[in-house]
């Protein structure tokens, strides 16, 4: 549990650092940059560890997820690994959302807690979902929004596709790490 906890603080703090630092410009620099990217990997490797070395049993679920609920976390998956895109791909959606990589973040911890009810993965998802939260209200309080250029349809179709191969490997890596399918429903 504490390997999954640290990992979280090395997500969460170099992510706010930016919010946070008064000297905001010091993160342009190309070895912040790196530092910034190596913490949040290792964070991420942390999380992803410390969570699977916890043995939970039923005894110790919160709450007990409702009956076929897989399919609709699926779907906000979906969703959410579009919002991660929006940006990138310049989607029609890039002028009409302050916030798309931040609200598919909400949405990635709100479809996982709905699937599983567990102490650890309240945690989890649950700090994660926080920090999005957080790191939208921080950002609504630095200033207002200059709204980037409109998308196109162009930009949704190339989204549409990279939300698709990353889905497809998030489904293989969840089967490889995991050891349980996303398509056929079957949660721990």
């Amino acid at each position: 549990m504490s390997l999954m906890i640290l990992g979280i603080l090395l997500w969460v703090l170099p992510h706010s650092f930016k919010r946070l630092a008064p000297h905001r410009h010091l993160m342009l620099l190309p070895q912040i940059k790196a530092i910034d990217a190596a913490l949040i990997l290792i964070g991420t490797a942390l999380m992803v560890i410390g969570y699977r070395s916890v043995e939970v049993t039923p005894d110790d679920n919160l709450y007990t997820p409702l009956p076929g609920i897989g399919h609709l976390n699926n779907l906000l998956m979906l969703v959410a690994i579009y919002l991660f895109g929006v940006s990138g791909s310049r989607s029609i959606l890039i002028d009409k959302m302050r916030h798309p990589m931040l609200t598919g973040m909400l949405l990635w911890a709100v479809s996982h807690l709905l699937v599983n009810g567990d102490y650890v993965s309240v945690i989890l998802f649950g700090s994660l979902g926080v920090w999005a939260v957080t790191e939208m209200v921080l950002i609504n309080l630095a200033g207002p929004w200059k709204r980037p250029k409109p998308g196109s349809l162009m930009g949704d179709l190339k989204n549409l596709i990279g939300t698709l191969l990353f889905y497809g490997i998030i489904v293989w890596l969840h089967g490889l790490i995991l050891g349980h399918s996303l398509f056929l429903g079957t949660y721990p």
